[in-house]
């Protein structure tokens, strides 16, 4: 099953080393985790990556890079994700073969289409709600559009964008197999405990459906 909840760690929105709150949230059982750095240079990913798979490898988790292929294959992470303005898909994919995961984001219906049928891994759409930890952010495209993305594709399908703890159980019930959070989880007070209410939010919700 696809892990429920998608952490995202940004070093330009957490206030503390990337390195100390992966610890925790790996702590809480959060078993994807995604290193998203838009300002660094390519040396410096490529030692935060590094020092990121040393810690999280050995607890199971699965790291995912944001943006760089190259960088994601060199270091041996668990998969690149990338976006409509990055390297397509299917040249990420060239660099990240199997069993690396190769993600890719949506903001409308013909992208989604596409990426159903690409190579990818898994499917990010959004911003479901809007959201502050883009400097550009896309349109929102709301709940009803993950419905609708829900009903054109079998492939995992992450929600992102503006999401909390309160609003999760209405995502999920829409149809995404995941959440990527940023900012709920380093505004709580404890981003481990926040990690563990998202799960339990995904166990319930999961368990009606089933």
């Amino acid at each position: 099953m696809f892990p429920a909840l998608y952490a995202v760690v940004d070093p330009s929105v957490i206030e503390v080393p990337a390195i100390r709150l992966a610890e925790q949230l790996a702590g809480a059982g959060v078993e994807l985790i995604q290193l998203r750095d838009k300002r660094s240079s390519g040396r410096h990913i490529y030692d935060e990556a590094k020092e990121l798979i040393a810690v999280l490898g050995p607890r199971g988790v699965r790291f995912i890079l944001n943006d760089r292929p190259d960088i994601a294959a060199i270091v041996g992470a668990g998969g690149v994700h990338v976006g409509q303005d990055d390297v397509p898909v299917e040249e990420a994919r060239r660099i990240c073969r199997h069993p690396l995961w190769v993600g890719l984001s949506t903001h409308n219906l013909d992208q989604l289409r596409e990426a159903a049928r690409s190579s990818a891994d898994y499917i990010a759409v959004g911003p479901i709600f809007p959201t502050v930890t883009k400097e550009n952010p896309d349109p929102v495209v709301g709940i009803e559009f993950l419905r609708a993305a829900r009903q054109l594709t079998q492939k995992p399908l992450v929600a992102i964008g503006g999401i909390t703890v309160d609003s999760a159980a209405e995502v999920f019930r829409a149809g995404a197999d995941s959440v990527a959070v940023i900012r709920d989880l380093v505004s709580a007070s404890g981003p481990a405990n926040r990690a563990r209410e998202y799960l339990a939010v995904a166990e319930r919700v999961r368990s009606g459906r089933s």
